[in-house]
């Protein structure tokens, strides 16, 4: 099988997005609610898209420390698993996205590994994993991606809640 080489094509990934433009997109993929059947529907949506594309991606949705929605597509890989527990450990203790927090730190002039004091094993600020923000009650779970270069993985999972929220 041939893997699309534009996984997102809506975006550049050679653009790398600002501070400000991270942020933008916390504050404004916020949910009014966030149920069992909010959960099948992101997550079938991230696979139709997967699908398409024929990214070589697993996803998960967690809520409240309870794995609500996994898949993986072919070309995925266990290793993937493993990333979507340390990416999904980063919003669960920051309650940002995982992309976020590590670019927060390089625009300190150092690196998550270097200065964050946590496992490396454990936690990676690596794309792919965004906070399930729940408007009057905060962060109560993350969804995830991992598969695609870091930032094609968040950009990803952007685009995905872009649409669902619209709905």
């Amino acid at each position: 099988m041939t893997h699309n080489t534009e996984i997102t094509p809506k975006f550049h990934p050679e653009i790398t997005p600002s501070l400000e433009e991270l942020e933008g997109q916390e504050r404004r993929l916020v949910f009014s609610q966030f149920t069992y059947e909010d959960a099948w529907a992101l997550g079938s949506l991230l696979v139709d898209l997967a699908r398409e594309r024929q990214a070589p991606v697993a996803v998960d949705i967690h809520r409240a420390g309870q794995q609500l929605f996994h898949a993986a597509l072919p070309g995925s890989a266990p290793d993937n698993d493993a990333w979507i527990a340390r990416k999904r450990r980063v919003v669960e203790r920051y309650g940002e996205a995982s992309y976020l927090v590590g670019h927060r730190f390089r625009a300190k002039g150092t690196t998550f590994e270097d200065s964050s004091r946590l496992d490396p094993d454990e936690y990676a600020a690596h794309g792919g994993s965004f906070p399930i923000n729940v408007e009057g009650v905060g962060v109560i779970g993350a969804v995830t991606v991992s598969g695609l270069p870091q930032l094609q993985d968040h950009r990803f999972v952007v685009e995905a809640l872009e649409e669902f929220l619209k709905r």
